[in-house]
């Protein structure tokens, strides 16, 4: 049997051919046949580009329907899809195609769309294993470099229909879509949820708080990251009129502030459901569907997926079918993360309740998400290090109103600039990882081992965006 993931998706389509698959705000609709048709003539010019089984296609665009059916057509060609946020500088795209060693990269998925229109279309989808890779996702390492996690088809099938299920999709649900496709939370649990039960998607190519108002009545589930949330509370159209037809939000990506679930669910009369995930085993756990919802916590471990907690470090592994096969190109760091028994250690601390609800208590990494994209302080750090008159830097993650977490430096050095030092950064680091505020110190605080601490850091600047 084909375990391609696409063989799967397409099973799932609706019989109608015009069921529509997108619909976007400025009124194009492609029906599942549109999107069946198109990504097959996508996945001919890939093997015209001479794209094959497990060749990397790097992918690079804006949100956009045609950008979708490239990521299907990869699936239906048995390449490995490698979506790169389009925020990334130049220098930091440089650096992600000289790793994927891709046999394509694409910037523009529009043109390479209007390319296809006149082949032929591949219609059947290539042979792939449940173990073959079907994805690379990049998430922040220790050494302040992206992993290229290696996501197979299995993966992918296996998360999406325990989602399917546990989040009780049913005839006549309607996906409003406002996250980016280029990580696992827009991308795979969106996306493939949707197409899993031949839903329509209202497609926005970003979250705009008043087009989300203003479309939430047609819709019966949304996805978003605390951020959108607490967007929408602050929109004055947003109430419970306009949710009379939601059924479910989900929250992901970062963690949901206790006071913005207790101030949606008054203001809308909807509990937010939050899950846990990251980008090497996709969704982990989740709050029910149908049940206690309770506010601080990430429900319970997905079907199929195991968890525990190292009663030494405190830290939560996982394993289960969602868990990726290794990071690309590291099979050392590999080692590093899985213990014996197939284990991943996930690098959250956590506790596990006698009922199995899943509470985080922090993160063992120093790992900033912000906004719900990951941000890796070394990273940050090494490029003001190289910048003239920074002696050395430090950067943490604090509480933001808007962003749950914001990036904030901490410096050493003289004759420095806030502003200076942003623009020069500018051209090396995404706009979502450069710092919202910059403070300049004598010294940073160290422990005896001389290490920096970043817990006082932490205690010293977390009210800076206090209201």
């Amino acid at each position: 049997m084909n375990a391609n993931l696409y063989a799967l998706l397409g099973s799932r389509f609706p019989a109608d051919p015009a069921a529509v698959f997108i619909e976007t705000p400025d009124g194009r609709h492609l029906t599942y046949q549109d999107a069946d048709r198109e990504s097959a003539r996508l996945s001919a010019l890939l093997a015209r580009r001479g794209v094959g089984k497990g060749d990397r296609v790097v992918v690079q665009v804006k949100k956009s329907p045609e950008a979708l059916l490239l990521y299907l057509a990869c699936l239906r060609r048995g390449a490995v899809y490698v979506p790169l946020n389009p925020a990334y500088t130049a220098e930091e795209t440089a650096w992600f195609i000289a790793d994927a060693e891709p046999r394509l990269f694409v910037d523009n998925a529009e043109a390479l769309t209007e390319e296809a229109r006149g082949l032929a279309p591949s219609s059947i989808p290539a042979e792939a294993g449940c173990g073959d890779v079907a994805a690379i996702l990049y998430t922040s390492g220790t050494t302040g470099r992206p992993k290229g996690a290696m996501i197979t088809h299995g993966n992918l099938a296996s998360n999406g229909l325990a989602l399917h299920r546990i989040w009780g999709w049913r005839d006549g649900d309607v996906l409003l879509h406002a996250l980016p496709i280029d990580h696992v939370h827009g991308l795979f649990v969106a996306v493939h949820c949707a197409m899993l039960n031949g839903s329509p998607m209202l497609f926005l190519p970003r979250f705009d708080a008043g087009q989300v108002v203003d479309l939430l009545p047609r819709a019966t589930v949304m996805m978003g990251v605390p951020t959108h949330y607490t967007r929408l509370l602050g929109h004055p159209g947003f109430d419970a009129g306009r949710c009379h037809g939601m059924r479910l939000f989900v929250s992901g990506s970062a963690p949901l502030r206790s006071e913005t679930f207790t101030a949606f669910e008054a203001r809308s009369g909807h509990r937010i459901l939050e899950r846990y995930g990251m980008t090497e085993c996709g969704m982990i756990a989740s709050n029910p569907c149908d049940g206690n919802r309770i506010p601080g916590t990430v429900g319970f471990a997905l079907p199929e997926v195991e968890l525990r907690v190292d009663p030494g470090a405190g830290g939560l592994e996982v394993r289960g079918p969602n868990v990726f096969r290794g990071y690309w190109g590291l099979p050392d760091r590999t080692d590093e993360v899985f213990k014996s028994g197939g284990w991943f250690g996930t690098g959250d601390l956590a506790e596990i309740d006698e009922t199995g609800r899943v509470t985080l208590s922090g993160r063992a990494m120093d790992l900033i998400i912000s906004g719900g994209l990951n941000v890796y302080p070394k990273e940050v750090e090494d490029v003001l290090d190289g910048l003239g008159g920074v002696e050395e830097s430090a950067v943490i993650g604090v509480p933001h109103p808007d962003l749950g977490e914001a990036v904030v430096a901490v410096v050493v050095g003289k004759d420095m600039e806030e502003d200076r030092i942003l623009e020069d950064a500018r051209a090396k680091l995404a706009g979502f990882k450069r710092p919202k505020r910059i403070f300049r110190v004598e010294a940073l605080p160290r422990n005896a081992m001389g290490k920096v601490e970043k817990t006082r850091l932490r205690d010293s600047y977390g009210g800076v965006f206090e209201t």
